[in-house]
């Protein structure tokens, strides 16, 4: 039995930069409307044609793969997060197998939305814990800024996401005392439609229905969220999910070096600070500047708290995401 370990973190962004004032030129809205309700100060938006979720992933990927101190054909499998696919299928893991020009190794397509880098994380570390495989490739890349209704009538969802990857290499380690000491995943789908997209669907409209009726008004095919039901149900698995990890390891909050939270709206972050008396030291929120790139948000985080010095050798870090779905999941790290 061995451990996994993060060896290399890389992340990608567009280089347009988009403010709420930027914003409040194409919808009813203001910064102080948004800021006050999400925290998000600006995000970025891909320029067509000069991105896709599959680009920023493997320009992501790159990054990681050269900090990871490894060569492309060490990686053993691909595990590709995202609710925001270049194509309806194949799905992007395919694409980065491509594009990277790896080995014919297999690539698996996560579809968990915010919580899916948790999942994968999770996946991945199973593969490694039984020996199957050394070095995996982990990706969560959104774009999500070409789906969203752009209008006053879509403000509620629109103003909150922003575009980009984040990329991780999980390696083989055999020191059991470091590296991903536990993962938690959940689940309860009787809340499916509380935060979705319904079209294009097999179940309900596909495109064939979408183009017979051509409704300007078919609001099916943007996404829906009930924000004050999603808020409700966040903060509570959050915190749930977050102790479950702590407590299947004998850990206490104060042994919390750095929690990284899912990028989902600021308001969050800071109610799951109060309530477990974090410092600002011990919580890394991004949000202000990207937005919620849903299952980007975890590794663009991560990578960034790790640049910046705020996580090192020895500390225990821990991932919690909450979405659509719902799912929710924890991982504990030590450093």
């Amino acid at each position: 039995m061995y451990h996994s370990k993060i060896t290399g973190l890389g992340f990608y962004v567009p280089d347009n930069v988009v403010t709420n004032d930027d914003l409040s030129k194409i919808m009813d809205t203001n910064d102080e409307w948004i800021q006050e309700r999400t925290g998000i100060q600006e995000r970025r938006h891909v320029i067509r044609g000069e991105d896709t979720t599959t680009s920023m992933g493997v320009k992501a990927a790159q990054i990681a793969i050269e900090r990871a101190k490894i060569d492309k054909s060490d990686i053993d499998f691909v595990i590709f997060a995202t609710l925001s696919p270049d194509y309806y299928f194949p799905g992007p893991g395919v694409l980065v197998q491509r594009d990277l020009g790896l080995r014919t190794v297999g690539a698996l397509d996560i579809r968990n939305q915010c919580s899916g880098f948790v999942y994968a994380l999770s996946v991945a570390d199973q593969y490694i814990k039984t020996g199957m495989y050394k070095n995996i490739l982990i990706i969560g890349s959104e774009l999500h800024s070409t789906g969203l209704d752009m209008t006053t009538r879509g403000r509620g969802v629109s103003v909150i996401f922003g575009d980009g990857a984040g990329a991780a290499i999980l390696s083989r380690e055999e020191d059991l005392t470091k590296g991903i000491l536990s993962t938690h995943l959940h689940s309860e789908g009787q809340h499916a439609e509380e935060l979705t997209v319904i079209a294009p669907g097999m179940g309900k409209r596909w495109v064939t229905d979408i183009i017979a009726e051509n409704n300007p008004d078919d609001e099916s095919y943007f996404p829906y969220m009930n924000g004050q039901f999603v808020f409700k149900n966040a903060v509570v698995r959050f915190s749930e999910v977050i102790m479950e990890g702590l407590q299947a390891n004998n850990l206490q909050v104060s042994d919390i070096d750095m929690l990284i939270p899912h990028q989902a709206n600021l308001r969050i972050s800071q109610f799951i600070q109060q309530k477990f008396k974090l410092t600002d030291d011990q919580v890394f929120n991004n949000i202000q500047k990207y937005g919620n790139t849903t299952a980007a948000s975890i590794p663009i985080a991560l990578t960034e708290a790790w640049e910046q010095g705020k996580i090192k050798e020895g500390d225990t870090v821990v991932l919690a995401a909450f979405g659509s779905g719902f799912t929710w999941a924890s991982a504990i790290i030590k450093w």
